[in-house]
């Protein structure tokens, strides 16, 4: 008896490996064997990366924060320390936007922190 493969199988899976390398350059899109070594390493990249843009942020924001705070006479850490010592809870990300889109708010803020 000849030996059984499943080929609907093997091209369903092929050819789900070579959609996900679509757009690649020169044999990465269109030969298996390169295709699936180039799509496992941009999963591999993809998972890396989204814990990577959260910190990425995170420090991004904190940058605005300090220059928003230096402009306010003060630097990040002391503001950070007085909104926890006045029990003001807002995160970063709330803090960084209104210290580039509403100056104002955010220079009330400071004030009621550092009072």
């Amino acid at each position: 008896m000849p030996r059984s493969r499943n080929k609907v199988a093997s091209r369903r899976r092929r050819r789900k490996i070579l959609k996900q390398a679509k757009g690649y350059w020169g044999k990465r899109k269109n030969v298996y064997r390169i295709a699936k070594q180039s799509v496992e390493r941009g999963l591999q990249y993809q998972y890396r990366d989204r814990k990577v843009r959260k910190r990425e942020f995170r420090r991004l924001w904190i940058t605005r924060i300090n220059a928003a705070a230096r402009q306010n006479g003060t630097t990040y850490s002391k503001l950070v320390g007085a909104l926890r010592k006045s029990d003001i809870q807002i995160n970063r990300k709330v803090l960084a936007d209104l210290a580039i889109n509403d100056p104002e708010a955010f220079t009330s803020i400071v004030e009621e922190a550092t009072a």
